[in-house]
């Protein structure tokens, strides 16, 4: 057994960037020299191994590496049998089955007997079949969507972010298979189970605290118990008395999706010095 925790990240790409910048936040510190395929991180016994995205969940089943960060659409496809230990709040989008605009299809049973590109081949055959539709699949690796102008195929399966590239194609989503994301994975019989935890809280520190802010300003105390229900905070607010009495500080930890709308709240409510703090990394 290796003295070192082995981690596969991405070897290039904006999934790259991502998990590199994600891991260095959570203090999992390394520095890739160019073209290597490993790195050692500071003051840790784990060691970055850096692969082809779609090679992670393999790889991860068979031992090469303890833990890796990849799609979970890659997890799903390969059929890995690996933990996916938390998702990383990253990378989101939906695996879409579509056909050209103009096409008169409107169900998935009528791709029964038509091609279909994707580069996903196991879950596309897994969801059609479910829908009675026996199709012919042909499976690339690269871009799908300019298949169907070339005659090769008469739907396709593929990863949509903004479907963008969908109209860019004159192409309608017919169905979504799924919906996906960056997910941290382990191997299952991994003997490091201390180190796979320390890993996975410092990760979790830096992805839950992407999801909140810390909320500060100054209430009335007559006014404190509604301005507690409008943010109530983890557990509850942290409340210190001002130098005039009537009045107190209020810190709190509020989702990001929340702030503006708690800020116009308590505004109203007589709050005032409102400040939002970005959250760097926490510990619930």
């Amino acid at each position: 057994m290796s003295e070192y925790l082995r981690i596969g990240i991405p070897s290039k790409g904006r999934l790259s960037e991502l998990a590199t910048s994600l891991l260095n936040q959570a203090g999992v510190e390394f520095r890739r020299q160019e073209r290597t395929l490993f790195a050692r991180v500071k003051q840790l016994p784990v060691e970055m191994i850096f692969l082809r995205t779609e090679d992670i969940p393999v790889l991860c089943e068979e031992g090469a590496i303890d833990m890796g960060i990849t799609g979970s659409d890659l997890v799903v496809e390969s059929g890995a049998d690996v933990d996916v230990r938390m998702p990383l709040g990253v990378g989101h989008c939906r695996l879409s089955l579509c056909v050209p605009d103009d096409s008169p299809i409107k169900e998935c049973e009528q791709l029964d007997g038509k091609r279909i590109a994707t580069s996903f081949p196991r879950v596309t055959r897994q969801f059609l079949q479910s829908h009675n539709a026996d199709v012919h699949l042909v499976e690339l690796s690269g871009s799908v969507e300019i298949m169907i102008t070339l005659g090769v195929a008469d739907a396709i399966v593929d990863l949509v972010e903004t479907g963008s590239t969908l109209a860019a194609n004159r192409l309608r989503i017919l169905t979504d298979i799924g919906k996906y994301e960056t997910v941290l994975i382990q191997n299952k019989h991994c003997q490091r189970p201390e180190m796979i935890n320390r890993i996975v809280r410092r990760l979790e520190g830096v992805v839950i605290a992407r999801d909140y802010s810390l909320l500060e300003y100054n209430i009335l105390r007559e006014n404190l118990a509604a301005a507690e229900v409008i943010t109530p905070g983890f557990n509850s607010p942290t409340v210190n008395s001002l130098e005039d009495k009537n009045w107190c500080s209020v810190r709190t930890m509020v989702r990001r999706t929340e702030v503006i709308d708690a800020m116009e709240k308590l505004e109203d409510l007589g709050a005032s010095a409102i400040l939002e703090t970005e959250i760097g990394n926490c510990r619930l």
